[in-house]
């Protein structure tokens, strides 16, 4: 058994936080300037080369990638040989409190979602997804969803009958009707199983999944070929200004469902894709 503290739980939310919102990982970046190698558009390479720019500009001043500096959401992996000594919720929302503080990150949480829609003032309450896994230790990851791409989202629950067609025509829809609206080129994260709310589960975990990296069972990895191909010719392009690159990756998670069911989410991400991840 290995105790590990609220403040350590604190301190590295808080970490990680500031690090995404003024980096972006790697493979995002390299993916970006493979994209300007591509992209015949002008106004497409023109975009692509700004956001570039502007990774740099945030990097190197410490400024927010973009104004949108999302809602915090934290996946945590916590060992069954972990034992969390004090609430571990409030760890979480207490890192996500002092980054947004410190980094001068926009707070954009209101505590009801219908009525008074009033700002909390600190960008929390977090929305943590918790699962126990082998081991003593913890692990995070968070990511900042900005809400002009999670509005673009969508679930759907198909009929098995519609199959992989049914899927693909799905998702494409989905990316054509949000155009230029999150921010292209995106990520699109694909759940395909599971219940309704898993389904939208697995779709903001496969954003998180390492731009470049393809799915294990080959027939995932050439759906999530083919759904690239067509999202990126609809010619929406980087900024929404036209071109061939309307999105940098699909990814696709998968998971068992029941007999009558297909359920199917789409989670849109901005090419500003925040997240990282830390150990305890």
């Amino acid at each position: 058994m290995r105790i590990i503290s609220e403040s350590r739980i604190s301190d590295l939310v808080r970490e990680l936080f500031l690090r995404c919102a003024y980096c972006v990982t790697d493979d995002v970046a390299d993916a970006i300037r493979a994209a300007l190698d591509v992209e015949e558009s002008p106004a497409g390479k023109a975009a692509l080369a700004q956001i570039l720019e502007n990774h740099k500009a945030a990097q190197k001043r410490r400024l927010p990638i973009c104004q949108d500096t999302g809602m915090a959401v934290v996946f945590a992996k916590v060992g069954c040989g972990a034992v969390i000594d004090g609430d571990f919720a409030a760890a979480v929302n207490d890192g996500v409190k002092r980054a947004y503080a410190e980094g001068f990150l926009r707070k954009s949480v209101v505590a009801d979602p219908l009525f008074d829609r009033k700002n909390t003032q600190d960008n929390t309450p977090a929305v943590i997804h918790a699962e126990l896994v082998p081991g003593d230790g913890v692990e995070l990851t968070v990511t900042a969803k900005g809400f002009g791409s999670e509005n673009m989202s969508a679930v759907k629950m198909l009929s098995p009958g519609e199959g992989e067609q049914g899927v693909i025509d799905f998702v494409v829809q989905t990316v054509d009707g949000a155009g230029p609206n999150p921010c292209p080129p995106v990520i699109v994260g694909v759940g395909i199983g599971g219940t309704m709310e898993y389904a939208a589960l697995l779709a903001k975990k496969a954003v998180l999944r390492k731009v470049g990296s393809k799915n294990a069972d080959l027939r995932y990895a050439a759906l999530e070929e083919e759904l690239l191909r067509r999202v990126n010719r609809l010619g929406i392009g980087p900024a929404g200004t036209g071109g061939r690159v309307t999105a940098l990756a699909v990814h696709v998670l998968a998971a068992p469902t029941h007999i009558a069911g297909l359920p199917v989410a789409v989670n849109l991400c901005c090419h500003a894709s925040r997240h990282a991840t830390g150990r305890i």
